[in-house]
C-alpha cells in the first residue's frame, strides 16, 4: 500500500511576549492520491467521502472544490514553475474522525518521473475558515532530502501573532519517518517553533484501530487545545490582533516559498 499512518506529536513553543511549551500526540495519514481510492477497500475503519469512524474528504484539503486533487496540485505547480509531468502526489494529513476535522497544517509532496521531490506545498488553516498554501518548486530541479526555505507571513493564523513575521520550513521527505518545522520570527526575533515529527506503520485494520483507541479524538483535541491556550494567553495579557482589514474577505491564497 503507497498510504501509510504516522503516529507522532506536535510541539508548540512560545518566547515572547510570555512564554510557554506543550506538547500533544496525533495520528496523520500520507496519502497518495491516485491510489487512496482503491486502497480504503482494504481498511474497515477508513473511508473516502463517505462518513466513517475515520474518513477522508476532498472537500477538506487542495481547491476545497470539485477539481480533483491532482489536476488542483499540477496546476499550483505549473503556477510556480514546474513544466515535467508529475508522476506520484502525497498528502499528509489528519483525517475526519466520526466526521469532524481540522488541519493547521497539512503537507503535500509532488515527485516527478524519477521518484524525486520536485514540488511542496504546505497548507495553513486557520480557525476563520480560511487558509493559505506556501508553495516551494526549485525550477523543475529535484531536492535535497532536507529542505529549508523561508516566506513571508501573509496569512492570519493566530490572533495573539503579529502579522509582521517572517517563517522558517525545515522539510523532510516524508519516508519511514515525517517531520516538518516552522519558525516564526518577528524582526530577527525567534516567536514561535511549531515542530511535527511522525513514525510511520503500515496503513491497514489493526494498525488504525490502535491509533484511534490510543488518540479517539485527534483532530477534535488539536481544536479544544488551539481555543484552550488563546484562552490561557489572553488571560496572561496578549495582545488581540484582528484579521487584517484587507485578509478578511479572502478565503483562499496562495503565495511562494523560497529555498535557504
Amino acid at each position: 500500500m503507497s498510504s501509510q499512518l504516522y503516529i507522532g506529536q506536535v510541539m508548540h513553543q512560545r518566547f515572547f511576549p510570555m512564554e510557554y511549551k506543550f506538547k500533544y500526540q496525533v495520528f496523520n495519514l500520507k496519502i497518495d492520491v491516485d491510489e487512496i481510492a482503491n486502497e480504503v477497500n482494504s481498511v474497515r475503519w477508513l473511508s473516502l467521502n463517505r462518513f466513517n469512524l475515520v474518513s477522508i474528504h476532498h472537500k477538506d484539503y487542495g481547491s476545497r472544490s470539485e477539481q480533483s486533487w491532482r489536476a488542483w496540485f499540477e496546476e499550483m505547480a505549473s503556477n510556480y514553475g514546474i513544466t515535467q509531468s508529475i508522476k506520484r502526489i502525497e498528502l499528509v494529513c489528519m483525517p475526519r474522525y466520526l466526521g469532524f476535522v481540522f488541519n493547521p497544517l497539512a503537507m503535500w509532496y509532488g515527485y516527478d518521473e524519477n521518484n524525486q521531490l520536485i514540488a511542496v506545498i504546505a497548507e495553513v488553516s486557520n480557525t476563520f475558515g480560511q487558509w493559505h498554501h506556501y508553495v516551494l518548486t526549485n525550477a523543475g530541479e529535484p531536492f535535497i532530502s532536507k529542505i529549508s526555505a523561508t516566506a513571508e507571513k501573509v496569512f492570519h493564523v493566530s490572533p495573539f501573532l503579529n502579522m509582521d513575521c517572517r517563517y522558517k520550513f525545515a522539510i523532510q521527505q516524508p519516508k519511514k519517518t515525517y517531520q516538518v518545522g516552522i519558525y516564526e520570527t518577528e524582526n530577527g526575533k525567534s516567536v514561535l517553533n511549531a515542530i511535527q515529527v511522525g513514525k510511520a506503520q503500515i496503513l491497514n485494520n489493526k494498525n488504525l484501530l490502535s491509533a484511534i483507541l490510543k488518540l479517539p479524538f485527534n483532530t477534535l483535541k488539536v481544536m479544544v487545545l488551539i481555543h484552550w491556550w488563546a484562552l490561557k494567553i489572553w488571560l496572561k495579557g496578549g495582545k488581540f490582533h484582528k484579521t487584517p482589514r484587507h485578509l478578511q474577505k479572502v478565503k483562499h491564497s496562495h503565495t511562494e516559498m523560497n529555498l535557504c
